[in-house]
């Protein structure tokens, strides 16, 4: 058969030893003999009657034939990998693995998620709740990479918070954020009521340390400066590394949190939290949904996407 291709072998011992134009580096990239690698290239070079390398006393060197299908050769290969990877990504067809910030997952994925799994009865999630790691003095997209790095080894789509530049992932910005103060009824309306920004001052300031952690900036920093309030102390107060369990302490009426209402939903409507005052800041980081492009592929990662995004676009904060 005149289309017939030589053995995938002999191709792979001649691609290693034109690279390193050594047959002993050949075999220890192959973990194979050096007289295993010279069989294979002798082999190919009778399968094709033609001569590929010019054998010297203690080098190779490429024919002009070799030289020549070199380069269709390499790219086959990477074609042959990234073929790979499509298939690999396939795997488990009806089984999506999500990972999402704890508060992210509880306050805004669960409450949702009910009609995905009406939608898909056919795909089994697993999700997966876990605390971002900051590398030591930092932020950024170094430390944002670490996390998608570690997120994405064993889960199909991460949500994370931050900037959105990942590059080489697919990624898709969820949600634009704001932070407002936010707090229980009974604060409006006790001992000192809070009609006014200044009047925080005289009540317990709770954190939720996102912004610090994230964004290098409290959250109660960017409000109270958009605010125009310059005699609330914002270092005081009781921290939390989750938004949850910051509207947790509010909730029980231990103080007042800055942070993002798009996360306080449920207790919102259901006036266990008020927001006291109208003021809303933007914040720059945002929701993204990431994954690696081949996991795009994927039916069940396709299906997650499109039903993600279509939750946020209906998104209205309160």
């Amino acid at each position: 058969m005149p289309n017939r291709l030589p053995p995938l072998n002999a191709l792979k011992a001649f691609e290693a030893a034109a690279r390193h134009l050594s047959v002993k580096k050949a075999a220890a990239e192959l973990n194979v003999t050096p007289a295993a690698v010279s069989h294979q290239i002798r082999a190919l070079e009778e399968y094709l009657g033609v001569q590929l390398f010019h054998r010297l006393n203690r080098a190779l060197v490429l024919t002009d034939a070799a030289r020549a299908c070199l380069p269709k050769l390499r790219e086959g290969f990477d074609c042959l990998i990234k073929a790979v990877e499509v298939l690999r990504a396939q795997k488990g067809m009806g089984t999506l693995t999500v990972s999402a910030a704890p508060s992210f997952a509880a306050r805004w994925l669960m409450p949702r998620l009910h009609r995905f799994f009406e939608a898909h009865p056919e795909i089994d999630v697993r999700l997966s709740a876990r605390q971002r790691q900051v590398s030591a003095g930092g932020k950024g997209t170094v430390a944002e990479r670490a996390t998608i790095d570690a997120w994405l080894a064993d889960s199909d789509v991460a949500i994370l918070y931050g900037r959105g530049d990942y590059p080489g992932f697919r990624v898709d910005k969820l949600l634009a954020l704001t932070v407002t103060p936010i707090c229980s009824p009974r604060l409006i309306t006790g001992p000192s009521p809070l009609t006014r920004p200044e009047d925080l001052r005289h009540h317990m300031l709770l954190h939720d340390d996102t912004g610090n952690l994230y964004d290098g900036e409290s959250f109660w920093d960017v409000w109270l400066k958009a605010a125009g309030v310059t005699d609330v102390d914002a270092s005081r107060g009781p921290r939390f590394s989750h938004a949850v369990l910051a509207f947790e302490a509010a909730i029980e009426g231990l103080g007042v949190v800055t942070t993002m209402p798009v996360l306080a939903a449920a207790d919102l409507h259901g006036a266990r939290l008020v927001t006291p005052f109208a003021l809303r800041v933007p914040l720059v980081s945002a929701y993204y949904l990431v994954s690696s492009e081949a996991a795009t592929t994927r039916p069940a990662v396709a299906a997650f996407r499109e039903w993600l995004l279509a939750e946020a676009a209906r998104e209205e904060e309160i």
